[in-house]
C-alpha cells in the first residue's frame, strides 16, 4: 500500500488546479465574474428601487441575464472537465451526449442477467441486439474451432482458437467503429499473414505477453468497452468427436463437417474437460438463458456436453430459450427440421435444459432461396405442432434479415426475446 500523504502534501495537491494546461482556470475566473454580475445587479436593484428608470431596469436586466451566462458557460465547462477525466473513452463527445449515454448505463445494468451459450456468427448476431437491453451479458463461446485463422493459432501456438471470442468481443462493443473494425480486419495478403483477422492476433499476442489467454480476453475486452464479458466455455483444449450414422467417427469440427455425412451424435475429447468457474456462476445467477443461434453440432452443443455445464444448465431456474437456425448446414444438418434441432439437443443433453423455442415465420427470399439450394441448403421445416406436443413453448415471428445472407436480424430477435420473457415474468409475478 501507498504511504499517505503527510499534512503538508495536501496543500500542494489543491494547487495542482491551478498549473498550466489543466484548463480549469478560465472557467472558475469566468464563473466568480458571472456570480459578480448577479450580486452587483442585486446591490444596485435595492439601493435604485425607488428611483429606477426603464433604462436603467433594461440594463440591470441585460447584466443579469449576462451574469447569468457566464456562469452557466463556466458550469457547464468545469463539468466537462470532470466527466472527460472519469470518462476518458467518451472524450469527444458533447455534455448533453454524455449525460444520456451515463443514464442509458445506469437503465442497462438494471436489465435483466442474460447468459447467451453458443458460437460462430450465430452468437455475436444475437449479442448485438441483447446489448440494447442489458449490460449484464454473459457470453459463454465454445472453443473447439479447428478450421481458417483460429486453427491455425490453435495448432501454431498451442492456445485456444480466439475466432469466436473475437466475434462476440467486438458484438457487445462500446468502442469506436474504427476499433470495431480493426478487430474484425482480415488480412488478404502475406505469406504469414494471409487470412488472420488483427482481432485474432492481438488476442494471441496479448495472451503470451500475459502468459494466460483468459486474462488476454479480459484486457481486450477493456480496449473493446464492452458490455457485459465474454469467457470460454473451457479453458482446457478440447476437440469435437463425431460419430456418423454409417458407424464411422472422425476428430475435428471443420473434419467432421467436410465428411458431410448424416452425424448420430457428437461428443467432446476429453470428455471429462473442466468448464471455466465464471460460466458456472453466471448461469447459477442468470434470469435467462439463450442457446443459439448457430451450428447445432459446433457452436451449440459443445458448450452444453462439459458436463458441469450442461448440469448447471438443467437445474437453473431462469428461463431457457432456444433459437432455432432458419437453414439447414451443408454437412451437418442436412435434412432437419425444426424439431429434429430439437430433438438432437435434447438427447445430447435434458428435456428440462430448456422452456421455448423461438422460430423464423418469415418467407426466405427467393434468390437468396436460390444461392443456398447451390450449397446445400434449404430452409428448415417448421414443424411446430411437434415441439409443442412435447411440451415446448413456440414464439414465432419475422426474425429474418436477408442482405445476400439469411440471418437473424439481431434487434427484432432482441426485441421478441425480452418482450416474451417480460410477459413470462409478469404473469409468474401475478
Amino acid at each position: 500500500m501507498p504511504p499517505l500523504p503527510s499534512q503538508g502534501e495536501k496543500p500542494m495537491s489543491f494547487f495542482k488546479w491551478f498549473y498550466p494546461g489543466i484548463g480549469i482556470k478560465r472557467w472558475i475566473t469566468l464563473c466568480v465574474a458571472g456570480l459578480g454580475m448577479i450580486v452587483l445587479v442585486a446591490l444596485l436593484s435595492v439601493k435604485t428601487m425607488s428611483k429606477s428608470s426603464i433604462l436603467l431596469a433594461a440594463f440591470l436586466t441585460a447584466v443579469l441575464i449576462f451574469g447569468i451566462f457566464l456562469v452557466y458557460m463556466a458550469v457547464k465547462n468545469i463539468m466537462r472537465i470532470f466527466i472527460r477525466a472519469l470518462m476518458p473513452p467518451h472524450r469527444n463527445a458533447p455534455l448533453v451526449e454524455l449525460v444520456h449515454q451515463r443514464r442509458q448505463s445506469d437503465t442497462l445494468s438494471r436489465g435483466p442477467r442474460v447468459v447467451a451459450v453458443g458460437g460462430g456468427t450465430g452468437l455475436s448476431t444475437l449479442l448485438s441486439g441483447i446489448k440494447l437491453y442489458t449490460s449484464n451479458i454473459t457470453a459463454i463461446v465454445t472453443v473447439t474451432d479447428t478450421g481458417g485463422s483460429s486453427g491455425r493459432l490453435r495448432d501454431e501456438m498451442d492456445m485456444l482458437p480466439p475466432g469466436d471470442i473475437r466475434n462476440c468481443l467486438v458484438a457487445l462493443a462500446d468502442a469506436g467503429p474504427l476499433i470495431r473494425d480493426l478487430f474484425q480486419y482480415r488480412f488478404e495478403d502475406g505469406e504469414g499473414l494471409k487470412g488472420h483477422s488483427f482481432g485474432n492476433l492481438f488476442i494471441t499476442a496479448l495472451s503470451k505477453v500475459t502468459g494466460d489467454f483468459e486474462k488476454a480476453v479480459t484486457e481486450s475486452s477493456k480496449v473493446l468497452a464492452i458490455r457485459g464479458r465474454v469467457i470460454p466455455s473451457t479453458l482446457e483444449k478440447v476437440t469435437l468427436v463425431g460419430e456418423f450414422m454409417d458407424g464411422t467417427s472422425l476428430e475435428g469440427e471443420t473434419t467432421i463437417t467436410d465428411a458431410a455425412k448424416p452425424l448420430r451424435s457428437i461428443r467432446l475429447k476429453p470428455d471429462d474437460c473442466q468448464p471455466h468457474p465464471e460460466a458456472l456462476d453466471a448461469i447459477e445467477s442468470a434470469d435467462l438463458i439463450i442457446l443459439g443461434p448457430g451450428s447445432l453440432y459446433t457452436s451449440v452443443l459443445p458448450n452444453l456436453l462439459i458436463p458441469a455445464i450442461g448440469d448447471a444448465l438443467v437445474k437453473s431456474d431462469a428461463y431457457k430459450i432456444y433459437i432455432q437456425n432458419v437453414m439447414t448446414q451443408p454437412g451437418e444438418t442436412d435434412h432437419l427440421s425444426a424439431w429434429d434441432h430439437l430433438r438432437v439437443l435434447l438427447e445430447h443433453t435434458d428435456p428440462r435444459i430448456l422452456n421455448a423455442c423461438i422460430v423464423n415465420a418469415a418467407k426466405v427470399p427467393d434468390e437468396l432461396l436460390e444461392k443456398y439450394r447451390q450449397k446445400g441448403a434449404v430452409p428448415v421445416v417448421m414443424d411446430l405442432e411437434d415441439i409443442r406436443a412435447k411440451g415446448y413453448e413456440v414464439i414465432e415471428g419475422n426474425i429474418l434479415h436477408a442482405d445476400g445472407q439469411v440471418r437473424h436480424d439481431p434487434e427484432t430477435l432482441a426485441q421478441m426475446i425480452f418482450e416474451h420473457y417480460f410477459k413470462v415474468t409478469k404473469a409468474l409475478q401475478v
